[in-house]
């Protein structure tokens, strides 16, 4: 009787911790602060599961993932560049999941989720380009770049920033898409003319066109869904693509393998993927397309229509040994140079 009493105590003080955990899901948020706090707000409003949101860029990210391989503490990992996604497919760090979605998105996101296989889906999409600040380009009497060969002429000495490869996947799309474009050597050419050029590689993908805003440096590789952000709380900014044609991240979304809370992952996974979700980008400021062909496209975002894409190869370039190798040989032959 007394064993069978505390055995029913046990199971009464264990329920409210069962119950505790199937209601909350332990995100990692590789997107801007004010997104991740939106979707974090409206996700736990409409389905009652608490959200324990953490901000990391992706490269953070997915060294979190390795370290915790063998206890993860993250359900689902949310946004950033997609190549980490890719190299954490890979490693075997997250689960193959089919969404009932996947037929909404934009072929690019289900492409994504087929080269994975289905172990991470595109969320947004975005092109790379050119930020400038339009005060500093007539004040300095300085031509607005309008191609990646633009770039290398001698005035732009010292007023271009562009983000580190180690730390960047803003930087790292740079090079795998001049590779695509040129050729892997013709494309390390480059990088060295335009590394005469750089005042300073960044640790994050936004900083070099935050200090375009702040008016640090004319002329920034970046983004061009980061510039009507900046753009709209009254910095002169403006952004262009290249002529030769661009590479585009694809923002990803992974469940972690071993996830204590599945079920609510799988909820989240599905709700993200969703029109009416895919909206809080823009409501953030963050103007990147949209992966649900239904989700209502910003004026804001940039018209892919009207930019020279080229054929990204997402599986090579997201592949682990093709990236460590990509970025070894720019800290080789392009940062140990001189300025």
């Amino acid at each position: 009787m007394k064993k069978w009493l505390l055995g029913s105590v046990f199971a009464a003080l264990a329920a409210p911790v069962a119950l505790a955990q199937q209601g909350q899901v332990n995100v990692i948020c590789s997107v801007q602060a004010d997104w991740c706090n939106m979707i974090q707000t409206v996700f736990a409003k409409s389905t009652g599961i608490k959200v324990n949101m953490s901000l990391k860029g992706s490269g953070e990210a997915l060294a979190q993932l390795i370290a915790e391989r063998a206890n993860p503490k993250t359900d689902v990992w949310f946004g950033g560049t997609g190549d980490p996604h890719l190299q954490a497919a890979e490693s075997d760090l997250t689960i193959e999941y089919k969404s009932a979605n996947l037929a909404q998105l934009h072929p690019w996101a289900q492409q994504q989720a087929k080269q994975s296989g289905y172990k991470t889906v595109g969320i947004y999409s975005g092109p790379l380009g050119f930020g400038y600040n339009t005060e500093l380009i007539a004040k300095k009497k300085l031509d607005v770049p309008k191609s990646w060969a633009d770039l290398l002429k001698p005035e732009y000495k010292g007023e271009i920033q562009v983000a580190n490869p180690a730390s960047s996947g803003t930087a790292y799309t740079m090079i795998a898409t001049l590779v695509q474009l040129m050729g892997e050597d013709k494309a390390f050419e480059y990088l060295k003319g335009l590394h005469k050029n750089v005042s300073t590689y960044t640790r994050s993908g936004t900083g070099p066109i935050k200090a375009v805003a702040r008016g640090e440096t004319a002329v920034s590789i970046s983004f061009v869904h980061d510039g009507p952000g900046e753009k709209q709380q009254g910095f002169p900014v403006a952004t262009v693509t290249p002529s030769e044609g661009t590479g585009a991240e694809i923002g990803s979304m992974s469940i972690v393998k071993g996830a204590r809370n599945l079920d609510n992952a799988k909820k989240f996974y599905e709700w993200a993927l969703t029109a009416s979700a895919q909206q809080f980008g823009a409501a953030a400021k963050q103007y990147q397309l949209p992966s649900n062909k239904n989700a209502v496209v910003d004026p804001n975002v940039p018209d892919f229509k009207k930019i020279k894409l080229i054929d990204y190869d997402y599986a090579k370039y997201g592949a682990s040994a093709e990236r460590k190798r990509l970025i070894s040989r720019w800290e080789k032959d392009v940062n140990s140079l001189p300025k």
